[in-house]
């Protein structure tokens, strides 16, 4: 059983990062700043049309916004130490920064699993139920839905966080990652960590398929609703407002349960590393492009964005 003592003797930890490769460090500078750049451009973006634009005020980007928020935070918790690693070679992380690490990733990473859930709820009713929308998904019932993913996406971080804050870590300081994530962490303690992987994997588990039946159930019903239409314009519609959420959702989900819902003996570090890459790193960088790409009132309010600036500079 894992100690509820911290009789820890290491007070920082070093993270071997992605390469030690001397001439791979600046290209990948680069290439992660570009990234996380466009990451806070297109997420801050998001939000900003979403406040701004009157049309855009409704249950579904009411969520949207809150997605990119917490694709910003997420990336932000990571990328930026990646990023110093890359620039300075210094990959030494301390404890408290390690749990902090840790504990907003896991927190947020949360979040979006169930801010997915409750969008496939939101466009459930927006195509099946199409004339008791505004009265299902009232303002206060999106507010107690949006505060509901938050607190447990805490909850649940605090959980993994003291559990995994609680061993002893007396054999190595080095992780085999490129950030703190409780894998590589539980796997550097010299405590037993049968009760860590144990709440790691049912917690992981309950999040994935709670948030995944939801999402399942959804369209299930969505895709019996869009059959039953018998306009064929009808059925292009609904197909296009769900497209980017599915494509949100089989990214997201796909790198998550690779990553996490299978045991401790059959982790790759070089796999496992890849995999965070890309929801960590790639996925908050695509979600806004996905959910831009095809969708007709977002290129609208960015159109008009882009006309009130050039005015504004124009006088």
């Amino acid at each position: 059983m894992a100690s509820m003592e911290n009789n820890t003797e290491v007070n920082e930890f070093r993270l071997l990062g992605l390469t030690d490769t001397p001439e791979l460090q600046v290209p990948l500078f680069i290439t992660f700043t570009l990234i996380y750049v466009i990451t806070l451009i297109g997420n801050l973006g998001m939000i900003t049309l979403i406040l701004l634009d009157s049309h855009l005020h409704n249950p579904m980007y009411f969520f949207l916004s809150n997605l990119s928020l917490v694709d910003c935070v997420c990336s932000s918790a990571v990328t930026p130490k990646v990023m110093a690693g890359f620039l300075t070679g210094d990959k030494v992380i301390s404890y408290g920064g390690c749990a902090a690490q840790m504990f907003f990733f896991v927190a947020f990473a949360s979040v979006d699993c169930f801010l997915l859930a409750v969008m496939a709820y939101d466009r459930h009713a927006a195509v099946c139920k199409p004339l008791h929308y505004t009265t299902t998904m009232t303002t206060s019932v999106c507010t107690r839905m949006a505060i509901g993913c938050y607190v447990w996406g805490f909850v649940e971080s605090s959980l993994h966080t003291g559990f995994t804050f609680c061993l002893s870590f007396c054999h190595s300081s080095v992780v085999h990652h490129f950030f703190c994530d409780i894998p590589p962490i539980l796997a550097l303690s010299c405590s037993d960590i049968y009760i860590n992987e144990i709440v790691l994997f049912t917690l992981a588990a309950f999040n994935v398929f709670f948030a995944l039946l939801v999402i399942l159930t959804s369209y299930l019903f969505i895709f019996i609703a869009i059959l039953r239409m018998c306009s064929a314009e009808g059925r292009k519609k609904a197909f296009s407002t769900c497209a980017s959420h599915l494509t949100a959702v089989t990214i997201f989900y796909g790198t998550v349960i690779f990553m996490y819902l299978q045991p401790s003996s059959s982790h790759s570090m070089d796999n496992d590393q890849m995999a965070s890459v890309f929801y960590t790193i790639i996925v908050p960088m695509l979600n806004p492009i996905v959910y831009s790409l095809r969708n007709k009132e977002v290129n609208n309010a960015f159109r008009k964005a882009v006309e009130k600036i050039k005015i504004l500079f124009s006088t």
